[in-house]
């Protein structure tokens, strides 16, 4: 496992926009924590986001994770770019002829896939840790700890975001038609999903419910769902809610079922990568 990372992290290493690209991402997720300077004070209005609550323990685990996600992105350019440099470099071809097999080959990718993984989720655990003891409200040990599921969905979520990149990486060659195969294939969920609300419009409130009964076993959407939106969430919201007459019911837990339904896309991915290469006449 250490000889096929180091084989990847040198080619990174020496590769400048996926260099760039990592730095980007990794600064993005250290602003996270400028949330906390956002300050408005125009007369006697005095708004600071800090003081709102969305660094208290235990929502800053998902309130962070959320946000971190939704950079992702950034560090899918260079997984995508990293597969599509060993087709226009050669060095794909000539990791073979030195005797890595395919399936090592595959396998130093996914293992960078899961290190980038970690890695982030390291950084957002160390980043909400320092905000969190900064300006939460509640600072004992067994609410600190809680919640840390978040963290898992996270994980999880970026793994299973950068094996699909990577299969699209290995599928097309080309870093920017794979980034694109990955944006067709969020339109074509949601044209199905709006398809499923309008073929289930009769069933009015229930639709809901049956378009996400069959919507979570689709790729993107079950990464989606590892991690639901913070902000209704809020104490704030939630009493702005109640004095106009609404009350927010939701599910903000991390579904176990979620995490195996990426977990098994994952594995479709790697395994649908492997397949490929191993086909393919290179």
């Amino acid at each position: 496992m250490l000889r096929l990372l180091s084989i990847e992290f040198h080619k990174l290493k020496h590769n400048r926009a996926s260099r760039v690209l990592s730095i980007v991402y990794f600064g993005l997720l250290t602003s996270i924590a400028l949330i906390a300077a956002i300050k408005f004070d125009i007369g006697p209005i005095k708004f600071h986001l800090a003081e709102q609550g969305i660094f208290n323990f235990p929502y800053i685990w998902h309130f962070n994770t959320y946000m971190a996600a939704s950079f992702k992105f950034f560090l899918l350019l260079v997984i995508v770019s990293m597969m599509a440099n060993e087709y226009s470099y050669k060095t794909l071809k000539q990791n073979l002829i030195d005797g890595l097999s395919k399936k090592e080959f595959i396998l130093s990718k996914f293992y960078t896939v899961v290190v980038f993984a970690a890695i982030s989720t390291v950084f957002v655990l160390v980043v909400s840790l320092v905000l969190g003891l900064i300006y939460s409200d509640f600072n004992e040990f067994g609410i600190i700890f809680s919640d840390l599921e978040y963290l898992l969905a996270f994980f999880v979520k970026l793994v299973g975001f950068f094996s699909f990149g990577l299969f699209l990486g290995i599928l097309i060659k080309r870093s920017a038609f794979a980034v694109a195969g990955m944006i067709i294939w969020l339109i074509i969920e949601s044209l199905f999903k709006g398809f499923l609300y309008w073929n289930f419009r009769h069933l009015k409130f229930d639709a809901t419910e049956k378009v996400g009964d069959i919507m979570q076993f689709f790729p993107l959407e079950a990464m989606q769902n590892l991690i639901k939106e913070p902000f209704t969430r809020l104490g704030a919201v939630q009493s702005v809610a109640k004095q106009i007459g609404e009350q927010v019911v939701k599910d903000y837990s991390v579904s176990f079922l979620n995490i195996i339904i990426v977990l098994i896309w994952t594995f479709i991915f790697i395994f649908l990568s492997y397949s490929i290469l191993k086909k393919r006449d290179l």
